[in-house]
């Protein structure tokens, strides 16, 4: 069974991680969050899960449920926390690393948590999941 939300901030604050999360309508889409970036602080993300099998492209729903116990929509570096096989490579952007502060969803689409960017690779870590972070073509971090 996949870690719920509340398992997911339970596990962060034994880490030590600070967190801040906020209630929200479903969000699916970019242009859905974009309302929220004036009341939420830090760097907002777009979130992929890839599979790669030859040629890169998107992972069916019911991969990205089986693996990291998330839906559409929900899509999250958080999603490690059920990746216990370590099936998933975590690839973060240079650019999205260099904010103070990161914002995702915590396993679903209807808050948004707030993390340090570097308790986001700490997060990771802990899960098993050795982040790789490259440049993903964009100069500038994301919007804050």
């Amino acid at each position: 069974m996949p870690a719920s939300p509340d398992d997911l901030l339970a596990y962060l604050t034994k880490l030590d991680v600070e967190t801040t999360t906020v209630d929200h309508p479903p969000l699916f889409t970019v242009e859905d969050s974009q309302a929220l970036r004036g009341d939420i602080p830090g760097g907002h993300t777009k979130n992929l899960f890839l599979k790669d099998k030859g040629r890169v492209s998107f992972g069916s729903a019911e991969l990205l449920e089986e693996v990291w116990g998330v839906k559409p929509g929900a899509v999250t570096p958080f999603g490690a926390i059920n990746d216990r096989q370590g099936r998933v490579t975590v690839v973060l952007d240079e650019a999205m690393m260099r904010c103070e502060r990161l914002n995702f969803h915590p396993l679903i689409n209807t808050r948004t948590t707030g993390l340090k960017s570097a308790d986001l690779v700490k997060f990771m870590r802990a899960t098993g999941h050795e982040p790789m972070v490259v440049a993903l073509g964009r100069d500038g971090p994301p919007v804050e």
